[in-house]
């Protein structure tokens, strides 16, 4: 049975999966990563990704047979990117995806190419995207500078020569997703010569094959396929296993992203939800909250979260009987500001209700995340992205059975768990592509079918109050009413 390797460069370690066709998991490994931070910076070393992925490639790879191995691809953070010489030699640090520095950068960049933006559905730039940060490196940069996304820094180590970048990690450095090239004449307008771009594939599209000298670095056999990666949510969703069109990979965990698929190119007016572009040439439209499980940590510090969630299936299930006769709910905002589903900066966290305990308290967090989860769902229903398909939920919130069985519940719908959804087994995925077997190594945990009611008053009650604070707006609301109505 063939053995596809899955990288993936996060934020904190990188890690490698050697995955079968059957979704066994022959060998795993990991290393730290290191960041260094202070205020709007944030960098890492490239040179450590590379030692990282080497020591973990390495690990991962110890008891699989070499000749087994057919083909790797590498998942990266989103709008990561770094200068490099001709050499594929760093100029700079890597700037990583949530570096603002370059915020005095966007108003020009959004100027210049607002026709590209709108017609690739985002609208506007953000101050850590990738382009910003380029345009601030350019200035300093020494001629023959080249730019670099995460992975591309490791994936030319890896075939030892230049390599492409691919379509989803050049999202956020403003590459045309439709027509699949840089937009050049934004770019010749900005300063930004073309000679420093690289090529830019779909993903999925074979680089190269790996040269000797990564081969004794990584233990990756010699001339093994490097496959063109994507970013690191995207690498999730493939792990996930949400890969046809109707499809939705909920991942419920510090925050909650919602990543799906869909035939056609969602616009969305107010730039909250944005596509990549699949493998296949199909898009995968997503958006991140501001809400989610981080609430928990910051207000149950120390307390025993398992133990609150079997209260919470006792008082609140599907089968039992107690609870305030008005619902509590929270809207779990882990900082200040909203970005979907709706744009909010000035949104701040609130409560519905009166908790009468810790219990309760704890319940009201869940249900307000789940809400805000179901208002997604209506949102994009509102754009015309199609979710008739299966929904995966993948996240840290899947270890609480009450937590899941809940958004069944407030969504109204079958939701399904899988064993793994690691971006590093997205990876062995794509790597695998069409010469292995995807839906074969993608395994299903349970399916978890709604088993009580879909809380319609109280969920109301809370899009109302978000619509009042004058964050959601009215077109929206009243689309969630619509969908709620019998």
């Amino acid at each position: 049975m063939s053995v596809w390797i899955g990288v993936d460069l996060g934020t904190q370690s990188v890690r490698a999966m050697a995955v079968t066709d059957g979704g066994e998991v022959l060998g795993a490994a990991s290393r730290p990563l290191t960041s260094h931070r202070d205020g709007p910076r944030h960098e890492q070393d490239p040179e450590e990704w590379w030692r990282q992925l080497a020591a973990a490639t390495r690990e991962a790879l110890r008891d699989v047979p070499p000749e087994r191995i057919r083909g790797v691809a590498v998942a990266a953070t989103s709008g990561t990117i770094l200068l490099t010489g001709p050499d594929g030699a760093p100029l700079t640090p890597g700037l990583m995806y949530d570096d603002r520095r370059a915020a005095a950068e966007v108003a020009r960049i959004d100027s210049v190419g607002a026709a590209v933006w709108q017609r690739l559905g985002y609208q506007r730039m953000q101050a850590n995207w990738a382009l910003p940060k380029l345009l601030w490196l350019l200035p300093d940069a020494p001629p023959g500078a080249r730019l670099a996304h995460q992975n591309d820094f490791v994936n030319r180590r890896l075939v030892g020569r230049e390599v492409a970048t691919d379509l989803s990690n050049a999202l956020k450095t403003g590459v045309d997703l439709i027509e699949e090239r840089w937009p050049y004449e934004v770019f010749d307008e900005l300063g930004v010569p073309a000679e420093a771009l690289p090529d830019v594939v779909r993903p999925g599209t074979t680089l190269g094959t790996v040269c000797a000298e990564a081969a004794a670095s990584t233990g990756i056999p010699l001339g093994t396929p490097v496959i063109a990666g994507t970013t690191d949510g995207c690498a999730a969703q493939l792990g996930a296993g949400a890969m046809t069109p109707g499809s939705w990979n909920s991942v419920m965990g510090t925050t909650l992203v919602l990543k799906g698929v869909t035939r056609e190119l969602i616009h969305d007016p107010l730039g909250v939800v944005y596509s990549h572009r699949a493998p296949d040439g199909s898009w995968l439209p997503g958006g991140a909250s501001s809400t989610g499980a981080g609430v928990l940590t910051r207000e149950f510090a120390g307390h025993d979260l398992d133990a609150l969630s079997a209260q919470a299936a006792a008082r609140f299930g599907p089968t039992a009987t107690g609870g305030a006769t008005e619902p509590v709910v929270t809207y779990p905002l882990v900082s200040r500001g909203e970005r979907f589903p709706f744009v909010a900066p000035e949104a701040e966290g609130f409560t519905l209700g009166r908790p009468a305990d810790d219990v309760e308290r704890y319940v009201a967090i869940l249900r307000g995340a789940a809400f805000v989860e179901r208002l997604c769902f209506d949102y994009l229903d509102l754009l015309g992205a199609p979710a008739d398909g299966e929904i995966v939920l993948t996240g840290g919130a899947t270890r609480s059975a009450y937590w899941t069985q809940l958004r069944a519940d407030v969504l109204g719908r079958p939701v399904t768990l899988r064993e793994n959804a690691e971006p590093a087994l997205g990876m062995a995925v794509l790597a695998a592509g069409d010469k292995g077997d995807a839906a074969g190594m993608i395994r299903t945990r349970a399916v978890v079918d709604p088993a009580g009611p879909r809380m319609d008053e109280t969920y109301l009650r809370f899009v109302t109050e978000l619509e009042g604070r004058g964050w959601l707006p009215a077109s929206a609301a009243d689309h969630a009413r619509e969908r709620t109505a019998p």
